[in-house]
């Protein structure tokens, strides 16, 4: 999967989750074998992610300048 995902829904999560906003994706092979996604948004309190379920996510494919900027770099 891509190190950045778009939501598509966001039920059970409308305060956490934005449809159509591009999130990093965490990898985590245990979460993934499950059918969770671990995703790092702007709330800097948990650095580690939080896990969703991944049919609210699709995976995408950024530009290098917007990978960039949004690892961080």
């Amino acid at each position: 999967m891509s190190d950045f995902v778009l939501c598509i829904r966001n039920e059970g999560y409308p305060a956490s989750l934005i449809v159509g906003k591009v999130y990093r994706r965490l990898p985590d092979p245990e979460a993934e074998a499950r059918g969770m996604v671990r995703i790092l948004d702007e709330d800097d309190a948990e650095p580690d992610g939080y896990l969703y379920p991944a049919f609210m996510f699709v995976p995408v494919e950024l530009p290098e300048e917007a990978r960039r900027v949004l690892m961080g770099a």
